[in-house]
């Protein structure tokens, strides 16, 4: 024999199938593996095991990363590139990128991580007027930016990563499309984040005004915003301002005195047609009206005059600009009724209003009676009793309309409108109708609170959504509105101050009609009489001795 041939033509043995190298069958048709040591057409190495498509697995090239067995279809490529939106690195893992795989999945879990301790940390108490900080905005837009480009990266990648080349020019097409369609998908929430965070901060800085170069205006503290005070004053108001009518008629006028360490809350409601107001003694107000706002006239000097005269007569209100002279007037006016130091102002038009009660869905209300409604005789419709699903307009005649009924009833239903707002706008309603409440309040709310303070008045605002409430309004039988017995006032105030505080042992609704309006009655608190002398002595039809009531009570929430 000679270099191992056995009788062979051409010198060379023939060996039996099953002692040839790389045969696996027994007989005709089945796969053949190449030797041994042998290398395929691109020169790499290839031994029998993982060899080919076989039971063994993929081949494995030089690099260490798998070939697929066969190539992916269209439906599986574009699936496992959309699950990589959800679990970064699944695609990377699918095509044998296990290293870039792993690094994936690691930062998508320390980043779930990180947002999970910072919804922890701002849900805590105190937090939350942190997010209202320009700041804090600015950053939160930036991270909804940087999250838009960093998802539509991984998309990209993760399908580059799938080997979409393998594909026929069809599949290349169709799931080249469907790849852009998930890429503009995954952008589409961290665009619409930054846009309502802008939003948010543009409606803030126009609503709110910065004390920022205004040498008149007191620093707001971060450590001490309220500037040492246990309580803080905001007059609510309602403007009556509409296209056809020139100026701004204030009908609804509502004191919101909050106690700075618990949040609970006294709410003062004074009426419209309450006459002869004072001013602070020594003002210009005061010299100009030294017996009250227009006393010479019997039938006149309404206190929702005031705002506008004061707006009409500069010289009443010295160094006071065109727009601040009616709210510092009428913030006097009834600071000095009450006692109490107004600190802010806050006014909304109400037709404003309406369309924001239409943005957050409408308000729930209990209508103890029908209230027709729409022009004199409430020709427009009629609000049915019983609980009741308000829109915006049917909210703002249910506070407007006089058809069967006086002021001193509206005054009433308006302050449950308001206090079902406060109640029903939750930061979750406020969250998701957001962009409609913004573009509203931009061109219906006032206010003089500052930029600066905007942060620790949202965190106010969460103790008083979960803290006490309690309602008086100065309306006939008890508060004669003509010649108001202003000592009585005063002191029916201070008494609602600390009744405010206090716990509630007991129903404090005695005396009072159990919601707004029934059979033309309006609910009225009684306090206790006066030992002072007042001012203006009048008659009170009924006697004093009870106080004031819980809002909740008041209008059946």
């Amino acid at each position: 024999m000679s270099d191992g041939a056995q009788g062979a033509p051409g010198g060379r043995g023939t060996l039996p199938p099953q002692a040839q190298p790389g045969t696996r069958g027994l007989s005709d048709g089945q796969e053949t593996l190449p030797p041994q040591g042998t290398r395929d057409g691109q020169g790499t190495p290839l031994s029998h095991a993982g060899a080919g498509p076989g039971p063994a697995g993929p081949s494995r090239p030089a690099g260490g990363r798998p070939r697929f067995a066969r190539p992916l279809t269209v439906g599986a490529l574009i699936g496992w590139t959309a699950l990589s939106v959800i679990l970064p690195g699944a695609a990377h893992l699918r095509s044998g990128r296990r290293r870039v795989g792993y690094i994936l999945l690691t930062i998508f879990g320390a980043l779930l991580l990180a947002v999970l301790v910072g919804a922890l940390i701002l849900s805590g108490e105190g937090n939350a007027g942190f997010v209202a900080r320009d700041s804090t905005l600015m950053t939160g837009a930036a991270l909804a930016i940087a999250g838009a480009l960093a998802w539509f990266l991984l998309v990209l990648f993760s399908y580059i990563s799938l080997g979409p080349q393998r594909l026929s020019g069809r599949g290349q097409i169709v799931s080249g499309i469907a790849v852009g369609v998930l890429c503009v998908s995954v952008m589409a929430p961290f665009a619409l984040t930054a846009s309502t965070v802008l939003t948010l901060k543009e409606a803030a800085n126009s609503i709110f005004e910065s004390n920022t170069g205004n040498p008149s205006a007191a620093p707001v503290k971060h450590e001490d915003p309220w500037g040492g005070r246990d309580r803080v004053n905001f007059l609510l108001i309602g403007g009556d301002g509409a296209g056809n009518r020139e100026g701004v008629r204030t009908d609804s006028m509502n004191v919101a005195s909050v106690h700075v360490a618990t949040g609970n809350t006294a709410m003062f409601s004074l009426p419209r047609n309450l006459q002869h107001v004072r001013f602070t003694p020594g003002t210009a107000l005061a010299k100009q009206f030294p017996n009250g706002f227009m006393r010479e006239l019997p039938n006149g000097g309404l206190l929702n005059e005031v705002w506008q005269y004061a707006e009409d007569h500069p010289d009443v209100m010295p160094g006071k600009k065109t727009g601040q002279r009616g709210p510092a007037a009428l913030m006097d006016a009834i600071g000095y009724t009450l006692n109490l130091k107004i600190d802010y102002y806050a006014l909304v038009n109400m037709f404003g209003f309406a369309h924001l009660v239409d943005a957050i869905g409408g308000l729930k209300i209990k209508v103890e009676r029908d209230v027709p409604w729409g022009g004199l005789y409430g020709t427009a419709g009629t609000i049915k009793a019983g609980y009741q699903k308000l829109t915006g307009e049917e909210a703002l005649w249910y506070g407007r309309s006089r058809v069967g009924s006086d002021d001193f009833s509206r005054m009433a239903r308006q302050r449950c409108v308001i206090g079902a707002f406060a109640q029903q706008a939750t930061p979750s309603v406020v969250l998701t109708n957001f962009a409609k409440i913004a573009s509203v309040a931009k061109k219906s709310a006032k206010t003089d609170i500052p930029r600066e303070l905007l942060e620790h008045i949202t965190e106010l605002g969460l103790k008083v959504k979960d803290a006490r409430i309690v309602s008086l309004q100065f309306v006939p039988p008890e508060f004669y509105t003509g010649s108001p017995d202003w000592q009585k006032i005063r002191a029916a105030t201070a008494r609602t101050l600390r009744q405010s505080v206090r716990p509630a042992r007991r129903p404090q609704a005695a005396g009072v009609t159990a919601s707004p309006g029934a059979s033309g009655a309006t609910p009225t608190a009684t306090p206790k009489p006066s030992r002072s002398t007042a001012v203006q002595p009048s008659q009170t039809p009924t006697q004093n001795g009870k106080s004031a009531q819980s809002l909740d009570e008041a209008c059946g929430f």
